[in-house]
């Protein structure tokens, strides 16, 4: 037996796990981290948790709302490309934009890297990311987790996983109740956003295309095209919540219009929606034509250029529409709400 003192014995690194990189690594984000600083964070990184005062936030009566969500394929891109600045914040976004459907201003984020060897510039690209993100948000980056599991994971692949924590006043949770004729604004998003990527791949491959090959759909390569950070719309929509003509959020992830619309509204009422009322970007025409993926199919799999919906009063459309605009979102009224006969939600033109 190897004398344990002699310096021959068998060590964590040894079997794949590098704890003075993961303390390097550590040491690398702090900074980012930092940048991230609101009120309500106490302390730093480094304890066994992340503390928030409330209180100190601003809040008098709050409700606590949390949401938890990853990136999903879209990260092979990022992976087989080595293009992993962007995807820290896609991880951010598919956290607090669905925290504002709750109408929770989110507070705090936490990230789970997991990866079968540490990198240190990569998951360092990934946490920088993660913190513009969070600044896009407002939200404190309070903690995280960094798992090196070699065996589970091959050499260069990762996930991530995202949980972060809002706080509502009592009295200003959404959706309040929606009506028969209220108006439906679409937030222009940004590209897919995270969702559809195995499907997009699968297209991407199909049509025998290299990630960096020109993009048939768009600017610079097909990866740099395809790999646009999901939009983050707290800061736009938080402004708008302010107006009592607001009715709700719903953000447009995986199920597209067809099944996001509908967790927003009371079971009376279906979502008329005019598919010809916003510009669709040239990356849905692409992957429609060239996977030959038909349209029912692509309202379900994609946002298809919208990627947060709001219910508004008709009253206040005018007022709505000038506080997103002025916050710097493209917006589109898409449709309307009508009594309920059939679908939750219909397509076609008024």
């Amino acid at each position: 037996m190897a004398d344990e003192q002699d310096g021959s014995g068998l060590t964590y690194r040894d079997a794949g796990v590098d704890v003075d990189a993961g303390n390097a690594f550590v040491e690398a984000i702090k900074p980012a981290v930092r940048s991230t600083t609101r009120p309500g964070m106490m302390g730093g990184i480094g304890g066994f948790g992340g503390l928030f005062d409330l209180k100190a936030a601003g809040f008098d009566d709050p409700i606590l709302v949390a949401a938890t969500d990853g990136v999903g394929t879209k990260l092979k891109i990022a992976i087989e490309t080595g293009l992993h600045g962007g995807i820290g914040i896609d991880l951010v976004a598919m956290c607090v934009n669905d925290l504002l459907a709750q109408g929770a201003q989110p507070l705090f984020f936490l990230d789970y890297y997991a990866t079968g060897a540490l990198d240190i510039m990569q998951g360092k690209a990934i946490v920088d990311g993660i913190a513009e993100g969070c600044r896009q948000a407002g939200c404190g980056l309070i903690g995280g987790e960094t798992a090196e599991m070699p065996g589970l994971y091959a050499p260069g692949d990762y996930d991530l996983a995202g949980f972060s924590v809002g706080a509502v006043e009592r009295d200003g949770i959404l959706p309040r109740a929606a009506q028969d004729g209220d108006v439906l604004l679409g937030l222009a998003s940004s590209g897919p956003h995270s969702n559809g990527y195995s499907l997009i791949r699968k297209i991407v491959g199909m049509a025998g295309l290299d990630w960096h090959d020109p993009a048939p759909f768009g600017d610079g390569s097909v990866a740099e095209a395809l790999i646009t950070p999901t939009r983050i719309y707290v800061r736009s929509c938080l402004a708008a919540m302010m107006h009592p003509g607001l009715r709700g959020f719903a953000h447009i992830t995986g199920g597209g219009l067809t099944e996001n619309v509908p967790r927003v509204l009371p079971d009376g009422l279906a979502a008329q929606i005019d598919p010809a009322s916003w510009p669709r970007p040239a990356v849905f025409d692409w992957l429609a034509r060239e996977g030959g993926v038909e349209e029912t199919e692509m309202r379900r799999a994609f946002n298809l250029g919208i990627g947060m919906v709001v219910v508004v009063a008709p009253d206040a459309v005018a007022d709505i529409r000038a506080i997103l605009e002025g916050e710097g979102e493209t917006v589109h009224r898409i449709g309307d709400l009508q009594a309920r006969d059939g679908a939750a939600v219909v397509y076609g033109s008024h």
